[in-house]
């Protein structure tokens, strides 16, 4: 008899792990919960919510886990063994997620869009956010009002909040005691090995990465062509880090500012057109990373990279280091504002500390040569150290 509970079965052909599907297979790991995750958007903090799969394992060991997700995010999943299945938007993803039934749903995002896709599947219970039928969001459980009443009050946001999202979202979840999870990225094999490809034509010892770009929804979080060049002028000028190679990152868009950034300034640039696994393994390749709050910076988080993250539009209070950076406080007075569109004189961006940035990247220089456990980049995170 097939074994059909069994989490590797699929209905057509042997999962790969034996030839027959039955009881007697060694890989036999039995379902006793269904669980679905929906978090469709932004890119990073898609990433970033793979720190909830840690705890959502010990709370709920025997689960099936389907991850939905808006397109390009699900292919920042690829490879992570506690996912089951990740779907997308498309026609035929909604399709299988309409047939199939859920013992329970973790809704992150707070968009009328991820509460319709619980709806229309099959679940017994919603942990996190839900719509009414006039299409506002309110908490689906008691333990989300926290997270719901953040968002809807700009003092507690910007001000009196001191909980990362992590935290925040954990919380909202119900998924006991908070214990700084990290992120979970995985790296294949092929890409392993074009991130030691990439470190030997990039330089040898410690790499500095800078990533240049964010997502156009907030354009502020990234500095100008001009503040790029100067935070690496002052990096070349600094005792400890003046001989150590720089790499731009950065994605499609960011290409001809990245070489406006880098001229005549001895850098390197890395490949920006190649996808989003290519960014990773750009990042997997640097040893220390600069970066505004943005996609580049999670993947330095994720890929446990020492970070120095510099914070203008968005609250820094809300991102998690686990002690592997430093946090640049643009010294703006208006920030935090979390604004799409801004016509001050002096920004944010024009209010960076680069002496102060320069001085958390040479401090991550000195933890990365202390450090006494290195690991391969690319890995998943190890435990935070907190």
């Amino acid at each position: 008899m097939a074994e059909i509970e069994c989490r590797h079965f699929n209905g057509y052909k042997p999962c790969g792990k034996n030839e027959t599907c039955d009881s007697k297979c060694s890989a036999r790991e039995l379902v006793n919960e269904r669980i679905l995750i929906v978090h469709l958007e932004a890119l990073g903090a898609v990433l970033r919510s793979t720190s909830l799969l840690a705890a959502i394992k010990r709370t709920h060991p025997h689960a099936h886990l389907t991850w939905v997700t808006k397109a390009p995010a699900h292919i920042l999943l690829q490879g992570i063994p506690a996912i089951d299945r990740v779907l997308t938007l498309n026609a035929e993803d909604l399709l299988k997620l309409s047939v199939l039934e859920f013992d329970l749903a973790f809704v992150v995002d707070k968009s009328a869009v991820a509460t319709a896709l619980v709806q229309s599947a099959n679940v017994r219970e919603t942990r996190g956010f839900r719509a009414q039928p006039s299409g506002v969001i309110v908490p689906a459980n008691p333990e989300a009002n926290e997270l719901w009443e953040i968002g809807l009050n700009d003092r507690k946001k910007f001000f009196e909040n001191t909980k990362t999202e992590q935290q925040l979202v954990h919380e909202s979840l119900a998924l006991g005691a908070y214990t700084h999870d990290p992120y979970s990225v995985h790296l294949s094999q092929t890409e392993k090995d074009l991130v030691r490809t990439r470190r030997q034509l990039w330089g040898e010892g410690v790499i500095i990465g800078i990533n240049t770009g964010c997502s156009p929804t907030l354009p502020h979080k990234k500095l100008t062509i001009e503040g790029h060049r100067q935070l690496i002028q002052n990096l070349r000028a600094h005792a400890d880090l003046k001989r150590l190679p720089i790499v731009l990152l950065g994605g499609p868009e960011d290409s001809e500012r990245n070489q406006a950034i880098g001229h005549g300034l001895g850098v390197i640039q890395s490949p920006t057109t190649r996808g989003l696994r290519d960014g990773l393994v750009s990042v997997a390749a640097c040893d220390l990373v600069f970066s505004g709050d943005s996609l580049g910076m999670h993947m330095a988080i994720g890929l446990n990279k020492w970070t120095v993250a510099w914070f203008g539009p968005s609250c820094a209070q809300e991102i998690d280091l686990y002690g592997r950076g430093r946090k640049i406080l643009s010294q703006a007075a208006c920030a935090p504002c979390w604004k799409r569109v801004c016509s001050k004189v002096d920004m944010c961006y024009d209010q960076v500390d680069f002496t102060a940035a320069a001085a958390a990247l040479a401090e991550g220089l000195a933890w990365h040569i202390s450090s006494s456990k290195p690991h391969f980049p690319g890995t998943s995170s190890s435990p935070s150290p907190f």
